[in-house]
């Protein structure tokens, strides 16, 4: 079931609320005899678990000003330490989430930002969103999710964590229109149980000059999520941009959506073609 919300519909008290984060109960009580390697192993795993392996895969692409890199930067970094997001984060069964941060833009064009990190409480967020500020901001040519995609999924074999649940989460602020098409990338991903998550930016009014389309938001519903439970935020006000961040972060975190969703878009046929991107490069470029 794939399902689409505006920011609006989304309150950050629907995230918390409502008991038991859906997924795999707790593992019980650790026991350590010394002389029992089989149980000495499973605590280890067990400290290995997490209760959500999180892609960030973020669009730097030229089409994004100056202004939004840093306001998207600084959302991620402040939602990571936001009091809702540790909450949340105590409610799932591990209380603790392994996450990565890269910057995307053309199919060959990804830069690793952080590599996995264990977030289990104050401290490691802290961390992280200290790493997040501090490098440097980057634009780069073309817009590749299905790159994006495709980097993103060898990235859960090499985490030295596992999670109940595997998740890749999206921002850009434009289709597709360079490397494989997307639904090739996103199916592939679906067919290894991860689950894609979007977060379309639609703060700047459509333009030649910008390759950006109408409908972004269903382009990304019908053409880049996919998997249980999976969602889209969408970002239509600049001040908003922070807020939009922080409760997709919160639900990614929860494993929830909201109970009553805007719209609930069924399996048909995309309402954006899943290749508008590439039209319109080939209609402006000629390749």
């Amino acid at each position: 079931m794939r399902l689409l919300f505006s920011i609006g519909a989304v309150l950050v008290a629907g995230v918390l609320a409502g008991g038991d984060v859906a997924g795999i109960a707790a593992p019980g009580p650790k026991f350590e005899p010394s002389t029992h390697q089989p149980q000495r192993l499973a605590a280890d795993r067990d400290a290995q678990t997490v209760d959500v392996e999180l892609v960030l895969a973020v669009d730097v692409s030229y089409s994004m000003d100056m202004d939004e890199l840093a306001i998207q930067r600084e959302g991620y970094a402040q939602a990571i330490q936001s009091k809702e997001f540790l909450q949340a984060l105590k409610l799932g069964p591990n209380g603790r989430i392994a996450v990565t941060y890269f910057e995307w833009a053309a199919s060959s064009d990804q830069k690793i930002i952080i590599p996995w990190r264990l977030i289990d409480g104050p401290e490691t967020a802290d961390a992280v969103a200290a790493e997040i500020m501090k490098t440097p901001i980057r634009r780069a040519s073309r817009t590749s999710i299905s790159g994006a995609i495709t980097f993103a999924m060898p990235l859960f074999d090499e985490d030295p964590y596992r999670g109940l649940r595997r998740v890749i989460d999206i921002s850009g602020d434009g289709p597709n229109n360079n490397g494989s098409p997307v639904t090739v990338a996103r199916d592939a991903a679906l067919e290894k149980g991860i689950v894609i998550n979007g977060l379309p930016i639609m703060i700047k009014e459509p333009s030649y000059s910008t390759m950006d389309i109408d409908n972004l938001d269903y382009y990304y519903e019908d053409c880049v999520i996919g998997g249980p439970g999976s969602f889209v935020i969408t970002i239509k006000d600049r001040d908003k941009f922070k807020e939009a961040i922080r409760t997709k972060l919160l639900m990614e975190v929860a494993g929830r959506t909201p109970e009553r969703p805007v719209m609930r878009v069924a399996d048909k046929e995309p309402r954006v073609s899943c290749l508008i991107g590439e039209k319109i490069w080939s209609d402006r470029w000629g390749r």
